[in-house]
């Protein structure tokens, strides 16, 4: 018998566990007066409750309700509702400690016992008490309710156990009934009150320990009690209607013995005791079974979980959930029959017809509380090896009868039996035993003979079946494929821990299971793909198809063999599987009953059709199920496939961007007039723009107001009309930017001199004319400026002034012309296809198998641009005018031409009202406006958001006060690309000033009152690019490099700005970072210069860079650095410690072996030859001046930005790590 830890936590004194009866979770009370809940299945901490003044004693879950109480050494009751988090009452009435609380099973009663020697029930629904039993004359240390009867046992100091008769109070706290002549003659009846016979009455006192007695519990089922006391020993009781008595005691314990239980499935006691102890004893014979010890903690309390095969118990320092026999059953499955034991039994289960037969006991395999562990099933010769666990490991050999019925036969064949780990078939008659402690292989034929042995080729841990001839060995850290003939591994893979196999159908694939991985590899050993499980594994079996399905704890899983994985369903317990053929799972429960479980495989199906690039199967199944969920939209995403997953999206913002990637222009077009947001709009007409779709580009500009794009849209179109109107609309706007624009693209040069006049540029109006020969406008510029044409002087230029550009053609019948070519995918052809045949479902052939469509050509080429076989030279016709009819509803391909553009129209109208409205109100002067970047300053207090406005002095001023910031030269590079990124700089027209816009930081939500600039560097950036980069450069060597880009992130974090607290505090971290790495490197960089002249300097700066605060790989790599400089300088003692320090963070397996052959020689002589400064065990930082240790105590002075340590006669001077800061306070 073992015991399999399944949780440990690690707190204060544990006095009272309880186990949830449905949920995963433990409920600890602690000698400090703290309650914690935990998950023992994932090992987390879930809450905390401290409202007890005192150590907590007792603890219990409600069995159905979401409650549990607890009572500690304040005397108080509490209930608590674990879902609202908090004490919903407490209970007063106890005069002392509350040693124990309990629920009842089936009424609000809650039990206590105290040490004022009173046990009390509670209601907990009226919150009062409704009984105080008295009887004990010394502290009561345990009360109990009977889980089926009326009965109440308790412990209590005054060396008695007593068991209490309450049905008087249940039928009292019933509704009201007739009574009957029987019913007043009973005690407790109505007419008992006169003689003083309370609503509990003591039915037993049990007498028999010599001294205090703290624990007593019913058995389950029958009429036993289990007391346990300081006398040392273990009583077991026995009672029935009239009396009880003492039937045994179990001796053992060397000391005060805390709580004893029945096994609730077994004939087990178990007990725990102060002697740090917890011990197994048999309840028919009362010896002991095993014993479990601890080094140095005390058991206080013991308990069972409800309903399964769990144990907890509290200790000094914690609590541990464990288990005293493994519950995976033994089993093996051959064609359509499954061999499995249970209950000491031998069955086989028939698949197809459900049928199951017991066909022989097998009890006599090891011990009777040890199930067995592994099942080999041997077709050819119908016989079957157990082996067990029990006493380092036992084997037998069955051969099974010819004819199953009747009664069970029970081997008795001691040739049969063997000692071994592991036992299997590996011919049809011949079977490996696994010797796990000699380390040997036995080879044996059906009789048991051995006919050869061998050694194993290294420290292995267990075998599993390879097939014919070979053997699958497990290491530690590897697995191996031994062929038994040669003697010799054929393959390796380093895999760790694996703990069970399991070989696909046709064993061409493995899966080697680990505690939290599954390697999936071929039956050479290769790997194909890893896949890694925060919950534990149980177990694995393979589909037809090549699927691995899996389960874990608490669910079902399945596993494509490159990886893919996803969950199949949740599962209430844990089961093991065993076959699954079609969409049925059998599976055996802990139980050891056959379960048979419908699973819906559409979606590995669906992923593994895809893989295999079986498209006809994936439409299928599109067609046939209903598929849904995040996880498939986001892996047909990852896979490439997103017309497929176009197929399946509601969400329209999902919608919007799947159409936009697989081209889907109509889509897109659709779900963005749902949205109707300028962002869709601008991605749609990038999108448009890229694939010549005009009508969605001229759209997304007018739903966006992009006026100057659409002028030049309209000029590419030769659309002359809709640009008069867009000249039209930047007159009434009085903007003369666009004016002039379009002025430029009409060719209108009276309209260009017309706005040069206006806008008080007469010189260039002037020159406007005559260069296009309006002689008469030009004499007219010229009297109005009050200038004559001999005081004008205008250069001579003899090239002939170009005429405006002109489209090709004034103006296409369908602007829509595709320059990009759109291959459709062969699924959005087939959803194409399907909606236009009305949804019903074609068949289709894709016969080619084609992976690339885009190389496909003949015909394909013609369907996708649109063009006319019959009119090949039309090649401007496109499919618009052909199919316009039956597109009347689509806004894009509305009316036949631009002139009928109804949506512009609208649009420039709108545009037209507006300004007229606007001219004709009354004019006023506007007032003198601030500038955004003094706003800037005055909102925020950040050094980076004064540089973006421009006010560099007031930022070094904030940067000195909070950082103690000195050196600014270092920064420079930094605040011009801060500066120059907050603003835009937009052209304006010849002679004029450029136009300076600021960027904001939430251009959306702020104001002018309330804008602060655009945040140049962004935290996440710095984070997952610079910090990396500067982390590779650093591995790759490049020491130099690496301390340059360490020093920009340092300045970088200077003007980064955050905007939560957690981003802040890892931006201190950050420093940190930087800080130990630009140490480090520092001091690398100068031992590699002073080794060779200095040995000792060298082997100092070693050590001194091994106690910087790096990554782990880097961290291996300071310590290879350091292990060889001393092996080198021949200090061998330090160099073996620096060997250790570098074991324990496990690196690679090359450098772990140089670093155990250094720690081999080493530990020879451990002596140091060379004396140098360096003590590890005394507690040093760096002086980042002197690369020198500054020792725990010694004055030190510090860098007020970075923070690097230096000597106090540094104090006052730039810091040599940042080199921006000053030395000492600020």
């Amino acid at each position: 018998m073992q015991m399999l830890t399944k949780f440990e936590s690690k707190s204060n004194r544990v006095k009272g566990v309880a186990f949830h009866p449905k949920r995963p979770w433990i409920l600890a009370s602690l000698h400090n007066g703290c309650i914690q809940l935990w998950d023992y299945r994932m090992g987390t901490l879930l809450e905390r409750f401290e409202e007890h003044d005192g150590p907590v004693r007792g603890i219990a879950f409600h069995p159905t309700q979401p409650l549990f109480v607890s009572g500690g050494d304040d005397y108080k009751i509490k209930v608590w509702n674990y879902k609202s988090r908090r004490c919903l009452f407490t209970l007063n009435g106890h005069l002392d400690y509350v040693r124990t609380v309990f629920f009842h099973h089936e009424l609000p009663w809650i039990i206590s016992a105290s040490d004022d020697q009173t046990i009390r029930i509670w209601n907990w629904q009226s919150r009062a008490c409704i009984a105080i039993l008295t009887g004990h004359n010394h502290y009561v240390m345990c009360a109990q309710f009977h889980p089926k009867t009326d009965l109440i046992v308790s412990a209590s100091m005054d060396q008695t156990v007593r068991v209490w008769d309450i049905s008087g109070l249940r039928k009292k706290s019933q509704a009201p009934t007739s009574m009957t002549m029987d019913d007043m003659g009973r005690p407790g009846g109505p007419g008992s009150d006169m003689f003083g016979i309370t609503d509990v009455m003591v039915k037993y006192v049990l007498e028999g320990h010599d001294h205090g007695v703290n624990w007593a519990s019913f058995h389950p089922t029958l009429p036993l009690i289990i007391s346990a006391g300081d006398d040392r020993q273990v009583k077991l009781w026995r009672m029935n209607d009239t009396k009880a008595w003492e039937v045994d005691s179990c001796r053992g314990h060397y000391n005060n013995v805390s709580s004893a239980i029945f096994h609730p499935r077994q004939d087990l006691i178990l007990s725990d005791s102060e002697d740090k102890t917890i011990r197994v004893w048999d309840l028919t014979k009362r010896t002991a079974v095993a014993t479990f010890r601890r080094d140095h903690d005390r058991f206080w309390v013991l308990t069972s979980h409800p309903e399964l095969n769990l144990f907890a118990a509290g200790h000094d320092s914690g609590l541990i959930v464990f288990k005293l026999e493994r519950e995976r059953p033994a089993f093996q499955v051959h064609n359509n029959e499954l061999y499995y034991t249970k209950h000491s039994i031998l069955h086989i289960h028939d698949f197809p017809s459900t049928a199951d037969q017991e066909v022989m006991s097998v009890r006599k395999l090891g011990s009777q509380f040890v199930a067995p562990r592994t099942l080999s099933y041997n077709p050819a010769e119908r016989a079957v090896l157990l082996t067990s666990p029990y006493e380092g490991g036992t084997y037998e050999l069955y051969r099974l009868p010819k004819s199953l019925g009747g009664t069970l036969q029970e081997p008795s064949d001691e040739s049969m039996k063997g000692v071994g780990h592991a036992a299997l078939f590996i011919a049809r008659n011949r079977f490996a035993v696994f010797d796990k402690t000699n380390q040997m292989i036995q080879i044996r034929d059906l009789s048991n003979k051995e006919t050869k042995s061998f050694k194993t080729p290294g420290q292995v841990t267990d075998i599993f079946y390879a097939g014919p001839g070979t053997l699958l060995m497990s290491t530690a850290t590897s697995v191996l494929l031994f062929d038994i003939q040669q003697r010799r591994v054929t393959a390796e893979l380093a895999v760790s821990n694996v703990k069970y196999v399991s070989w696909s159908n046709d064993m061409s694939m493995l899966a080697l299971l680990a505690k939290h991985t599954i390697t999936i590899v071929t039956k050479e050993l290769k790997q194909i793909s890893q896949i890694h499980e925060t919950i534990r594994i149980k177990s694995a079996t393979w589909d037809e198809q090549g699927v691995l399905i899996y389960c874990t704890l608490n669910h079902i899983k399945y596993a494509l063999s490159q990886g893919d994985n996803g969950i199949i369903r949740t599962l209430d317990q844990p089961i093991y599987l065993t076959r699954i053929k079609g969409k049925k799972l059998y599976a055996l429960d802990r139980d050891g009953k056959v379960r048979e479980i419908v699973i819906d495989p559409t979606e590995y199906r669906f992923k593994l059709a895809l893989l295999k690039k079986q498209y006809e199967e994936v439409l299928q199944i599109i067609r046939t199920s209903n598929l849904v969920g995040q996880s498939i939209i986001a892996y047909l995403q990852k896979k490439g496939y997103p017309e497929i997953a176009l197929h399946f999206v509601r969400d329209d913002k999902t919608r919007f961007e799947l159409a936009l990637e697989c081209g889907n222009l109509d889509v897109a077009l659709e779900t963005a007039k749902v949205m109707n947001k300028p962002d869709n709009w601008n991605k749609l007409g990038a999108e448009a723009l890229r694939h010549g779709n005009y009508r969605i580009v001229e759209l997304a500009y007018q739903r966006t107001k992009k006026m100057d794009k659409l002028s030049f849209l309209y000029l590419l179109q030769g659309n002359e009309t809709n640009l008069r109107k867009m000249l039209e609309i930047a007159q009434l706007q009085k903007d003369p930017l666009m004016r002039f624009q379009n002025a430029v693209y009409l060719g209108d040069v009276k309209e260009r001199i017309r706005l040069l006049q206006d806008v008080g540029q007469l010189g260039l109006a002037y020159m406007t004319a005559k260069t296009h020969g309006l002689e008469e406008e030009a004499q007219a510029l010229l009297a109005a400026a009050g200038k004559t044409t001999d005081e004008v002087e205008l250069p001579t230029v003899e090239d002939r002034l170009p005429a405006a550009p002109k489209p090709v053609t004034e103006q296409l019948e369908d602007p829509n012309w595709p320059l990009l070519t759109v291959s459709k995918s062969f699924f959005e052809g087939a959803f194409t296809k399907q909606q236009a045949q009305g949804g019903g479902a074609p068949t289709f052939s894709f016969d080619d198998q084609i992976d690339n469509i885009e190389e496909a050509g003949g015909a394909w080429d013609d369907d996708d641009l649109g063009f006319n076989p019959k009119n090949d030279d039309d090649l401007l016709a496109s499919t618009y005018d052909r199919n316009n009819d039956d597109e009347d509803d689509n806004d894009v391909n509305e009316g036949g031409g631009w002139d009928d553009d109804d949506d512009i129209k609208a649009e420039l109208d709108a545009e037209m009202g507006q300004a007229a409205a606007k001219e004709a109100a009354e004019y006023s002067f506007p007032g003198e406006g601030v500038s955004e970047s003094v706003i800037w300053t005055q909102n925020s207090k950040v050094a980076a958001d004064h540089i973006a406005a421009g006010s560099f002095e007031t930022a070094m001023q904030l940067l000195h006060q909070d950082k103690g910031i000195v050196q600014f030269e270092p920064l420079k590079s930094h605040f011009m690309a801060i500066y120059q990124a907050s603003r835009v700089s937009l052209e304006g027209v010849a002679s004029n000033p450029s136009l300076t816009y600021g960027l904001r930081r939430s251009p959306e939500t702020s104001t002018v009152r309330n804008a602060v600039p655009v945040a140049a560097y962004d935290f996440k950036s710095i984070i997952t690019t610079q910090l990396q980069m500067a982390y590779r450069l650093f591995t790759s060597g490049k020491l130099g490099a690496a301390a340059q880009q360490f020093k920009q992130l340092l300045h970088s974090v200077l003007f980064t700005v955050t905007t939560n607290d957690e981003d802040a505090n890892e931006l201190v971290l950050l420093v940190d970072i930087c800080r130990e790495y630009l140490l480090g490197l520092a001091m690398e960089q100068e031992r590699r210069t002073t080794t060779t002249e200095d040995p000792k300097r060298g082997l100092e700066l070693a050590a001194y860079f091994a106690h910087c605060q790096l990554q782990t790989p880097h961290m291996q790599l300071a310590l290879r650095q350091a292990t060889k400089q001393a092996f080198r300088c021949k200090n061998f003692k330090t160099a073996s410690q620096f060997a250790t320090r570098l074991l324990e963070l496990a690196p690679p397996r090359a450098v772990a072996e140089e670093a155990r052959k250094i720690q081999a020689v080493c530990d020879r002589t451990m002596v140091d030859e060379l004396s140098f400064e360096y003590d590890q065990y005394n507690p040093f930082d760096v002086c980042a001046a002197t690369f020198e240790p500054i020792y725990r105590g010694s004055p030190k002075t510090a860098c007020c930005y970075c923070k690097a340590s230096y000597k106090p006669s540094y104090e006052g001077k730039i810091c040599t790590i940042c080199e921006v800061a000053k030395i000492g306070k600020n």
